[in-house]
């Protein structure tokens, strides 16, 4: 795999100190492992409401609120970046340092 080409903290317009991420070196240019919905829930029988993608390895899982939070239970050391698999939605997060990541350039 290959280093993203770039992601960065996005700006805080509210923040009186910038935050930083200290994982964007996690970031990999990989391609969602499934576009059929939440791997685990697909499994399970269960439900999602949004999709998210690991930035390390590609596994899909659903957002914090859907019922079983599979993104966020998938996240943990070397797995802590996810993007945004929404329709329109350019956007990732680092659920270690909990700040929104945006692309580079």
């Amino acid at each position: 795999m290959s280093e993203n080409p770039a992601w960065q903290v996005a700006e805080d317009l509210g923040a009186t100190v910038q935050r930083s991420c200290t994982h964007l070196d996690q970031a990999q240019d990989t391609a969602a492992r499934t576009v059929r919905g939440c791997e685990d829930c697909l499994r399970t029988g269960s439900r999602w409401v949004h999709l998210r993608e690991c930035l390390t390895c590609g596994h899909v899982g659903c957002c914090d609120s859907s019922p079983k939070k599979h993104a966020h239970a998938h996240a943990g050391p070397g797995h802590d970046l996810a993007r945004s698999l929404e329709p329109g939605e350019d956007w990732a997060w680092c659920y270690a340092d909990e700040v929104f990541l945006r692309p580079a350039g």
